[in-house]
């Protein structure tokens, strides 16, 4: 097998190939470029390669903003969404992103990015791999209480939905929630609502 054959039996197992994925092979990432000039490969974003014939999964486009924006954080609808807690949809991605990183270039999918610092972004993040690909999310309980946290920006009534039906679920315990409602500085703005839905 040639380094062409590695590059896409990689892309087989992959579902998405970053240029850096393919150097830490050893292998030039300019095949990259030649793959999917023969048509072998195909580019799904800037810097992201898939086989043009891959079955496109649930999560495909969650695993490309992940690679494409490396420091992304699923947050706020997309991962209720992810978590399948409310009955939110969302057309654009989600993402929290530390407060000082660059703002991604615009393209597909639209991001809608949410700047969080210290513990707020780096506390409760679950890495989970699939196709051989990273997916960063926040857990259920970081979730509900960013939620909390940018009820300006996406209703309280839907920080509402998503406590009710984390908790009706099991998705979170109340430890976890005065966890990150501590963390997120909103355990006054919560109190009364942690109170109704554990009577």
């Amino acid at each position: 097998m040639n380094q062409s054959d590695h590059i896409l039996e990689l892309a087989r197992h992959r579902r998405v190939l970053r240029a850096a994925d393919v150097r830490k092979q050893g292998w030039s990432p300019q095949l990259l470029l030649q793959l999917h000039r023969a048509g072998k490969l195909q580019r799904l974003a800037r810097g992201l390669y898939g086989l043009p014939d891959a079955e496109v999964t649930e999560h495909q486009t969650l695993i490309e903003v992940c690679q494409r924006v490396p420091k992304a954080v699923l947050c706020l609808l997309s991962a209720l969404q992810f978590h399948e807690i409310g009955t939110q949809l969302t057309h654009d991605v989600w993402v929290a992103l530390p407060e000082a990183t660059q703002t991604p270039a615009p393209g597909y999918p639209a991001l809608r990015v949410t700047r969080l610092r210290g513990a707020a972004y780096s506390e409760g993040i679950q890495t989970l791999t699939e196709h051989g690909a990273p997916i960063r999310v926040y857990s259920p309980a970081k979730t509900v209480t960013d939620c909390f946290k940018f009820r300006n920006k996406i209703g309280l009534d839907v920080a509402l939905e998503a406590l009710k039906d984390a908790w009706r679920s099991r998705k979170v315990t109340m430890a976890e929630l005065s966890h990150f409602a501590r963390i997120n500085r909103v355990e006054s703005v919560m109190q009364p609502y942690l109170e109704a839905v554990t009577q």
